[in-house]
């Protein structure tokens, strides 16, 4: 039997399927509401802590506490080395014990025009000025030129004021206090008159002391308080110490250490520099210094 020939089968060809495209999806919106970035949040508390800063330095506790302390701390770097109740105050150029806070100076034509408003204002680390002593008469016929001027507005500015007499051993003791008593005319709250006195003028130590005598005993009768003897430590101890140790004594020794001071000398008052610096004042000026605190001091002034 013939058979018809077989068709030759096609191969199918396949295609290739191409991948199918994924789906993109959109994120969804997170429903949480979005944090600060820590940069910019801490940019936020600048201003705050600006605020701050200035309320600390323009605080008057910043000042009393921080900025004493540092001053204390300068003050204790810079005088190592020297005697621990002492302190330089550079400002005055002065050199005192800490322990005393009743400080002046003496004045007279030889300081010129005072501006006393700013002798009154000077302050280095709560040294300040308290009193002024100011010269008044010499001899039997001289008045310091500036004695008027100083006197009142030295007043004014609230200073404590004392009048002071340059003496004249050669001259009659009681004229010269009728003169100074006539210059100085005193109130309450003044500082005791002060004799001044430091030179012989030719006179022997029996005749000076004569004359002195006259002149204070005289003071004692007719001013509320004893006189003050002004005198320089040598003079003193050579001419005085022994004969008028019932007055208070206003001593003048300068740049030594107080214990030699106290040692030959039962003083009141010290002047212990004559190369202070002041505010208000173009020369150098006396440094003088109360033994006491401010009750003391009060007990001295006239009533």
């Amino acid at each position: 039997m013939t058979t018809a020939p077989k068709t030759p089968r096609t191969t199918k060809t396949t295609v290739p399927k191409k991948p199918a495209a994924k789906r993109v999806t959109k994120p969804r919106a997170s429903t949480k509401t979005k944090q600060p970035e820590p940069a910019k949040r801490s940019f936020a508390y600048g201003p705050i802590i600006i605020g701050v800063l200035l309320l600390i330095l323009f605080s008057p506790l910043y000042y009393k506490f921080v900025v004493s302390g540092f001053k204390g701390a300068w003050h204790w770097i810079n005088d190592i080395g020297e005697d621990p109740d002492y302190r330089n105050y550079k400002s005055f150029n002065i050199h005192v014990s800490e322990k005393y806070t009743i400080h002046g100076i003496d004045v007279s034509y030889a300081q010129g025009k005072i501006d006393w408003p700013k002798v009154k204002a000077m302050d280095e680390n709560g040294l300040h000025l308290t009193f002024a002593f100011i010269k008044a008469t010499d001899g039997v016929n001289y008045i310091d030129p500036t004695f008027q001027r100083n006197w009142r507005e030295a007043a004014k500015t609230g200073l404590i004021c004392g009048a002071y007499h340059f003496f004249r051993p050669e001259k009659d003791g009681k004229t010269q206090a009728k003169w100074f008593l006539k210059t100085a005319k005193l109130e309450p709250n003044d500082m005791p008159l002060v004799v001044d006195i430091e030179k012989m003028d030719g006179v022997s130590p029996e005749q000076m002391r004569i004359q002195l005598d006259a002149c204070l005993s005289f003071l004692k009768y007719r001013s509320p308080v004893k006189p003050i003897i002004y005198s320089g430590l040598s003079f003193y101890t050579d001419y005085l110490k022994g004969y008028f140790d019932e007055y208070p004594l206003w001593i003048a020794h300068y740049d030594q250490p107080e214990q030699r001071i106290s040692q030959a000398s039962k003083w009141q008052f010290w002047q212990h520099s004559s190369k202070a610096t002041v505010n208000g004042i173009k020369h150098a000026v006396d440094f003088d210094t109360f033994k006491g605190d401010s009750v003391a001091f009060r007990q001295v002034l006239i009533q």
